[in-house]
């Protein structure tokens, strides 16, 4: 059991914590000190949903129906290229910043990109359902419950410490500069993983 936990909670961060767009957006979002709470209560709970589903076989599903992913990547493209050029679009104008960190945009707003960032893109598919799935599977009828448990502990952890511990680094982002060059650095990386699920 306890080394069932281990290597979910393991496995769970070692595919977590590399830097994507669901990443950006909740740093992003705990240096603002913008609705946190329930951006990272998004994230960790969607992870714990699709680490379930590839426990129990919807894996196999997904990897039947092909065309699901490709609709779902055309759909993530777009998505993130819009949030890309948006966020371009916002270090060019300092006085957006300002409005940005003291909570311009909804709590909507904010859970409606924490979602898309999540489901529209079809790594995490690959990653949580099939991945992890396929590994837990591996650990037999109990303990695969037992990885699939850490594995959501592990996404818990990760989302809280990035989206709770970036607002300690809001000191360093005083000045509508330091938030420009965070913005720049956000939508390059949405266009640049929009640009590698384009050519994927």
């Amino acid at each position: 059991m306890s080394t069932a936990i281990a290597a979910g909670l393991l496995t769970g961060l070692s595919l977590i914590v590399a830097i994507g767009a669901q990443n950006a957006f909740v740093l992003r979002q705990g240096i603002a000190r913008e609705h946190v709470g329930p951006v990272v209560a998004i994230c960790a709970l969607s992870d714990a949903v699709l680490i379930v589903g590839g426990v129990t076989g919807i894996g196999s599903v997904v990897t039947h129906a092909g065309w699901v992913l490709e609709v779902v990547r055309w759909l993530g493209v777009a998505f993130l290229a819009a949030y890309g050029v948006l966020s371009l679009a916002r270090a060019r104008r300092p006085a957006t910043l300002e409005a940005a960190r003291s909570g311009a945009a909804s709590r909507g707003a904010a859970i409606g990109r924490a979602v898309a960032l999540t489901y529209l893109n079809p790594h995490v598919y690959l990653d949580t359902v099939l991945l992890l799935g396929s590994i837990a599977n591996q650990h037999g009828p109990a303990d695969r419950w037992w990885f699939a448990g850490g594995a959501a502990v592990g996404s818990v952890l990760w989302f809280t410490g990035l989206g709770y511990g970036a607002g300690l680094g809001q000191r360093l982002l005083a000045t509508p500069r330091a938030w420009q060059v965070l913005d720049v650095l956000i939508g390059v990386t949405m266009l640049a993983i929009a640009l590698s699920l384009a050519v994927s």
